[in-house]
Formats: structure tokens, C-alpha cells, sequence
């Protein structure tokens, strides 16, 4: 006989062994005994916490012919045996992931007319109903809406806000809650002993606690351990070399080197970590529930109500939480975050890992705000604990000389002169732009003046930004004609006269400045000026 797996050879079949749900499990008997059973459920909830357990068990109940005074069904009656052996058609499982077009609500809508063979209902569940398409959803309305008296709809999802409120509107709604680790471990301990397995008390509870409210995933994760330890007691040395995880001390000396911005600590774990064999995304992923639980202690004062963590583990985060602020945590968990996204399309996590262990131990990568921030409440903490920190002197405003109040800035530089190919090239540029041939290009050019830095680049003042936008698309049959007109090679740049007029300025300073500092005139500073400003008056 072929080999069942634990979550589902261990599914329920009444309602006290749905794992804690008591809230719809109660709601759902109350109605049955009432007599006020809905014709349409939602139930929602995040994988492995019993939703479609529930409805399997519910639609076995309302048709069991000898239900149980608590209403549970008596899973030994002719429809109930029907039922769970999956050949009733009173009962029908439809996946909604590869059933999702109109033409199957249409069957579906076909099939409601006729009253079920056996039993009072014909129950439809319908898993993952949000991947129904819209059409889909739209030729579920009126069906779902007013079906007949002995139909019933129970619909599944994990995500409901993809559900049209035309459909939630229609439905009672039920949220399954995330089941807490100390539910699963019970469970898990049970479980154990019906299969004549053994297993430490902390590895059951760390199993519990990587099921991560799932009972399934949980389940999942035990029956991998049995299956690598066939046959010995699981301990939780076993479960972690099984998951790739490292002990719990790991993260706290890991939180620890990052307080003390110890990089050389930081990187020996990782190395120590990776010689064991650990993997590291398993490690990002544990090491961010560790900061989570850390940042709850530091800032609830009864924090033992909200993290599900052993009284050793507790009280060792009692006293971490004391060395580190809320801050400082706060920003090692976003940095983390990010770190674990950009580690799903890396090719090497190590690296990354690494890098970000560094710049959180180094003082040359904190830039925002937030970082700002932490780094500030680790000097005060520092500061609180009596260590001295070094802060570096700034002058105050006697210190400084009465030379140094009163010195002026430097003058600015006097402009080069100009070589004579440069000084030929801006007397004949009337001429040269007058001889090209294209006439619109010769007419943009009337506008254009001949500028020079201090590089051999010859610049096209243009007289606005436009205009050298446009004569960026013809710059090379410009070049071309240039130089074939003055005999030289030449290199062109375009800039406008706001810009070459800004940087003149503060590169050589105005006239007004030149005038201040009682310096003679420059002929060929006049000159220049003359060139551009044809119409102004360079005065001695």
C-alpha cells in the first residue's frame, strides 16, 4: 500500500479536530441546530488553516441522516460513507484555478436545477474562487444570489480582495485565523504518538513555529524529518539540519556584532554559519523574526502575550531588548526586508548578505534619515552605559582670527588669450555662415555667435535652447562645411548664451568686478566682448 502523507491522513472529518476555529465551528452548529442554514459561504483564510476541511465536514453534516446531538456528522451513514469516499453527487469539488471560464458556471448553473439524489442539499465548493475570471464571476451572480432552496455554495480563497463585493454581498462571510504555534505543537504531539514516533519538546515547538500558522505546512515539515530520520527521536539539531537553520544564539551574537558595529564578528558568523552547511535565505528569514520578536520586547511591556516564544528565549530577549533602542532595531528590519527581496533574483545571496552586514557595521552608508536616526540612538545609548564617544572639535566663532573674518575671496582669473586660428575663426565667422548652402541652416545661424573655453572646442552660442536643439540635428553637415571653408579641423559644441554667459562669469568674473580690483583693461578681453556684444560699450 502506497504511503499517505501525514496532513492528509490526519485530516479531519469532525469538527473538533478543526484546529483553532472554534469561532466558525460554534457559528456553523448553531446554525444547523437553528435550522438557519446560509445558501452561500465564504470562507476565508491563508493556506493550511482548514477551510476546505471545514466545508467538507459541513456538507456531510447537513445531509447526515443520524447527526449527533452536537451536530457533528456520524460518518458511519450510507451518505456519509458517500461522502468521504468521494463518489457522491451531492457533494461536488471544483477547482476554481483550472475551472474559471463562463462555460463552467454555465454547468454549473445547468446542473442546481435538479434536486439531489440522496441527502436534503447539494453542496458546491468551489476552491480558490478568486481566480475566477469576471465573465465567470458575472454568470455566478444570479445563481449565487436566489439558487434553489436545496443548493448550497460554500466558495474558498486565500485572497478575498479579488472577489467582486457583488459576490462578498451575497455570501456570509467566515475568516479563519492563523492557527498559534502552541495550537500546532499540540496537535503535532498527538499526531506523534498515534504514529509511534518520538520527538523533543523544542523541536516539535520550532516546527510549529516554521508552520507559520499553517497546521499543513507544519505537518508537511515533520513528515520530511521522519522521512530523514527514520526510525530516531527528532531533536531540533535534526530539524535544523533538515530545514538549513542555524541555532537561536546565532541571531542574538548576529544582533550583537550589529549594535557593537563589529564587522570582523559579523562576517565570522557568516562564515561559521556557511561551513555548516546552513542556507542563507533560511537564516535572512529566521534572522528578521528574531529583530521582530526584539522590537516587540523593547517597545510592549507585556510582550510575552503576543510573541509565542519559551520563558528561556523570553527572558534572553528581555535582557538583549535592553542594550539596543526601538530605533536601531526598526532599521535593521527594513534593511533586512530589503535585503530579502533582493535576494529572490540574485545569483549570489552570500555576497549580498555580506555587503549588508558591512554597511550596517560602517558609518559611510548611512544616508537617509532613518539611518541617521538609529545611529543617533546608539550614541546615546552609548552614551548612557558610560562609554565616551569621540566628537570631533569645530571652531567657535572667537577662535577665529580677526584675518580670517575679514579676507576677501580670491580674485577671480583673467580670460587666455586667444590662439590666431581662434581669433581668425570669430572675425570670418560673418562671412563663413553667410557662404553655407543650406538656407535654413544659414538663416539659424544668424542668431548664432562663436564662443571658446579653455579646452579647443569651438561652441555655438545659440541665443536660446531651442535653437541649439535644432542645430544639434545638422551639427555634422555643419562641421563639414566649416571646415572646408577656413582649411582647419575643427571640433563644434552647442551651448546657449545663458549658460556660456554664467560660466564666463564665474570663471573670469563681470567688467564691474574688474573695475573693483582697479585692474587695466585687456585689449583682447574688450575685443572679445565687442565680438558678442556688438551693440555695448566696453568702458577703459
Amino acid at each position: 500500500m502506497s504511503y499517505t502523507a501525514l496532513y492528509r491522513k490526519f485530516r479531519p472529518n469532525v469538527f473538533s479536530g478543526i484546529v483553532g476555529q472554534e469561532h466558525i465551528v460554534k457559528t456553523l452548529k448553531n446554525q444547523m441546530k437553528s435550522g438557519r442554514v446560509s445558501h452561500a459561504y465564504l470562507f476565508c483564510g491563508t493556506r493550511g488553516t482548514g477551510k476546505t476541511s471545514t466545508a467538507k465536514i459541513f456538507a456531510r453534516a447537513i445531509n447526515c441522516l443520524h447527526p449527533t446531538e452536537d451536530g457533528e456528522p456520524c460518518n458511519s451513514c450510507a451518505i456519509c460513507q458517500a461522502i468521504l469516499a468521494g463518489r457522491s453527487v451531492n457533494v461536488i469539488e471544483i477547482d476554481a484555478a483550472s475551472n474559471n471560464s463562463v462555460d463552467n458556471i454555465r454547468e454549473i448553473r445547468e446542473e442546481v436545477k435538479y434536486a439531489p439524489t440522496e441527502g436534503i442539499y447539494k453542496v458546491y465548493i468551489i476552491d480558490e474562487v478568486h481566480m475566477l475570471s469576471n465573465s465567470a464571476f458575472n454568470a455566478l451572480l444570479k445563481t449565487l444570489e436566489e439558487p434553489p432552496e436545496h443548493v448550497i455554495f460554500i466558495l474558498a480563497t486565500t485572497d478575498p480582495q479579488k472577489i467582486p463585493a457583488t459576490i462578498l454581498s451575497r455570501c456570509q462571510r467566515f475568516d479563519f485565523r492563523r492557527i498559534t504555534a502552541a495550537d500546532i505543537a499540540h496537535t503535532l504531539t498527538g499526531y506523534l504518538a498515534e504514529e509511534g514516533f518520538s520527538a523533543t519538546p523544542d523541536a516539535i515547538q520550532y516546527v510549529a513555529q516554521l508552520g507559520d500558522g499553517s497546521l499543513r505546512d507544519a505537518l508537511s515539515l515533520l513528515d520530511q524529518c521522519l522521512a530523514f530520520y527514520s526510525g530516531e527521536e527528532i531533536t531540533l539539531q535534526k530539524v535544523q539540519d533538515v530545514m538549513g537553520a542555524v541555532d537561536n544564539s546565532v541571531f542574538f551574537d548576529m544582533t550583537d556584532a550589529l549594535g557593537a558595529r563589529d564587522a570582523g564578528q559579523a562576517m565570522a558568523l557568516i562564515e561559521d554559519m556557511l561551513l555548516a552547511g546552513r542556507d542563507i535565505k533560511q537564516f535572512l528569514s529566521e534572522m528578521l523574526v528574531h529583530l521582530r520578536n526584539l522590537l516587540v520586547t523593547a517597545s510592549v511591556k507585556q510582550s510575552a502575550r503576543i510573541l509565542d516564544l519559551s520563558e528561556e528565549q523570553s527572558a534572553r530577549l528581555q535582557v538583549q531588548a535592553q542594550r539596543f533602542s526601538p530605533a536601531e532595531v526598526s532599521h535593521w528590519i527594513r534593511c533586512f526586508s530589503a535585503l530579502q527581496q533582493d535576494m529572490k533574483y540574485a545569483a549570489n545571496a552570500r555576497i549580498l548578505l555580506e555587503v549588508e552586514v558591512m554597511r550596517l557595521c560602517s558609518d559611510w552608508a548611512e544616508a537617509d534619515l532613518e539611518a541617521i536616526s538609529a545611529r543617533l540612538s546608539g550614541l546615546e545609548r552609548q552614551v548612557a552605559e558610560g562609554v565616551r564617544v569621540a566628537v570631533q572639535q569645530v571652531p567657535s566663532a572667537q577662535t577665529i582670527s580677526p584675518m580670517s573674518q575679514t579676507e576677501k575671496p580670491k580674485p577671480k582669473k583673467r580670460p587666455p588669450l586667444l590662439a590666431e586660428d581662434q581669433k581668425q575663426l570669430q572675425q570670418d565667422w560673418n562671412k563663413f555662415r553667410s557662404q553655407i548652402s543650406d538656407t535654413i541652416l544659414r538663416s539659424q545661424l544668424s542668431e548664432v555667435e562663436i564662443g571658446f573655453k579653455e579646452d579647443d572646442a569651438v561652441y555655438l552660442v545659440c541665443a536660446y535652447g531651442a535653437l541649439g536643439d535644432m542645430l544639434e540635428r545638422k551639427l555634422d553637415t555643419l562641421q563639414t562645411e566649416l571646415e572646408q571653408l577656413c582649411g582647419k579641423s575643427l571640433t563644434l559644441k552647442i551651448i546657449d548664451k545663458a549658460a556660456y554667459t554664467q560660466w564666463r562669469e564665474a570663471t573670469y568674473g563681470t567688467s564691474e568686478e574688474a573695475q573693483e580690483e582697479n585692474t587695466p583693461p585687456d585689449p583682447e578681453w574688450e575685443s572679445i566682448m565687442a565680438g558678442y556684444l556688438p551693440e555695448a560699450d566696453i568702458e577703459p
